[in-house]
């Protein structure tokens, strides 16, 4: 028996509700970062890409990816290829999530170029290690930021 078709507007509703900003993972990191006493922008227009949460000073960005727009939702799920995420649509989707990959990889190499440190998360890795990844944020911010010391 073939895939079962969704109707299209239930899949335009679906593909509305994804937020590009402000996701859960997004906002418990910020929330962690301002606790460790840190103090960054959001959405930075100024900077390609446009990073998730900007230390102008120290120059670092971070950046908090999707598991799915950002190509990480297939290795969740245990399938073998990226491909095998969609089983309707395949070359289509899979184009789409390589063009995002190979972007994300494009702004990191810009930023970098431009005197930037670059961490990327997946949004999974956030929520499942935020302590951790806190931490490893405000080692990189401290280490680069003249005049700041921990506490």
């Amino acid at each position: 028996m073939g895939a079962v078709q969704r109707d299209p507007s239930v899949t335009s509703r679906m593909m509305a509700a994804v937020r590009s900003k402000d996701s859960k993972a997004e906002v418990a990191l910020r929330r962690r970062l301002w606790e460790k006493g840190l103090r960054f922008r959001k959405h930075y227009k100024g900077l390609v890409g446009r990073p998730d949460i900007v230390f102008p000073g120290p120059h670092a960005v971070v950046f908090v990816d999707g598991d799915f727009w950002h190509g990480n939702a297939w290795q969740l799920r245990g399938l073998p290829t990226l491909a095998d995420l969609f089983p309707t649509r395949t070359e289509w989707w899979v184009a789409k999530i390589k063009r995002n990959m190979a972007r994300d990889q494009e702004v990191t190499a810009l930023l970098e170029r431009g005197g930037w440190s670059v961490l990327r998360y997946w949004e999974s890795r956030v929520l499942t290690d935020l302590n951790g990844v806190a931490e490893e944020v405000a080692t990189l911010v401290r280490s680069r930021a003249p005049g700041v010391h921990r506490r």
